[in-house]
């Protein structure tokens, strides 16, 4: 198989539809985008892992949502890994690429001292797991939270859903460094997302049997619903981790692999690629609104004041004459 053709399907998410089984579902394939992410830092191994997995999860959640600017998907804990942050803009017009974008906040020291091989998610500890969804200018953001839950992010996203919105949903991820002959090492990921029509009945059960008593994704189905819901699981279990970051299997290849007797649908592909919408206006605009006295200790000995983004590295440099007469400071 050529470059050429592995890359058709890398950094795309393709939507589709199990018409026998009522479940609608999307493929994501990250490529370029994730190196890109994980390029800007040098995480530890544990805490890169985590950002990748985070990030096929809000390519997945992200497109299946009617969006029209931002997603964003925030995992908050109490261990050495703070906060792992990911970001999902739609596409400016029909035919453009969506733009994602992501970063991780952690206790350099803490990490140093667990044990060699810990899961990124085991560092996590007690938290929360939380969806963001911002429709842009004029409209309320609103913003689900559900408890960190069972033993992966997947997990949390299941329980969110099933928990926040009644949606019976199940992922399939895997994610890792890959090297093709004579080439460096590529972080790649993939994952499928399978989700129950909304027309299913929510509460179906009266007690919850998931993670540390949180509804579960079958607590909301019933008679042939949960009978469709489970065909579809199970065949998704039995996806190997080569076929979902591929690049051999492609997407539509994959869903034939796994659903060919549930009919499935597919629709036209996303394609999907790294973006960051920090600029030297919003630094300007952000640091403006602190006091003089702020401003001039954050001030650097050669009279400069200096800012980074935390998702793409930039770097700025600002006279602090700037902040001074920008929105919020005392000139405004």
């Amino acid at each position: 198989m050529t470059l050429a053709s592995r890359i058709a399907w890398d950094d795309t998410i393709l939507p589709f539809q199990l018409d026998r089984a009522d479940i609608r579902g999307r493929v994501a394939r990250l490529d370029t985008v994730l190196e890109t992410i994980l390029g800007q830092h040098a995480y530890p191994a544990p805490v890169a892992a985590l950002v990748a997995e985070a990030t096929v999860l809000t390519a997945l959640i992200g497109q299946a949502v009617k969006l029209r600017w931002k997603l964003s998907l925030q995992v908050r804990g109490q261990g050495p890994i703070r906060l792992i942050t990911t970001d999902y803009f739609s596409p400016a017009e029909d035919g453009a690429p969506a733009e994602m974008r992501a970063y991780a906040g952690f206790d350099a020291e803490a990490l140093a001292a667990v044990a060699p091989g810990t899961a990124g998610f085991d560092l996590v500890g007690a938290g929360v797991f939380a969806i963001l969804i911002d429709q842009g200018p004029g409209t309320t953001p609103y913003q689900g939270i559900t408890p960190i839950a069972g033993s992966s992010l997947a997990d949390c996203a299941e329980t969110y859903f099933a928990q926040s919105e009644q949606l019976p949903t199940r992922f399939a991820l895997a994610m890792g460094e890959a090297a093709a002959p004579g080439s460096a090492a590529r972080w790649r990921a993939g994952g499928v997302m399978l989700q129950h029509m909304p027309a299913a009945s929510p509460f179906a059960r009266q007690e919850a049997s998931g993670f540390d008593g949180l509804l579960a994704p079958e607590d909301m189905l019933e008679g042939s619903d949960a009978e469709n819901w489970n065909r579809a699981v199970t065949l998704l279990g039995t996806v190997e981790e080569t076929e979902l970051v591929g690049p051999q299997v492609g997407s539509e290849e994959l869903l034939l692999r796994l659903f060919h007797e549930e009919d499935p649908r597919v629709f036209p592909s996303r394609p999907v690629r790294f973006g960051c919408t920090c600029s030297r206006e919003k630094v300007v605009n952000s640091l403006a609104a602190y006091p003089p006295g702020e401003i001039a200790a954050m001030t650097t000995p050669d009279g400069t004041v200096t800012a980074d983004c935390q998702f793409c590295g930039a770097h700025y440099e600002l006279d602090p004459a700037e902040l001074d007469a920008g929105p919020g400071g005392p000139d405004a």
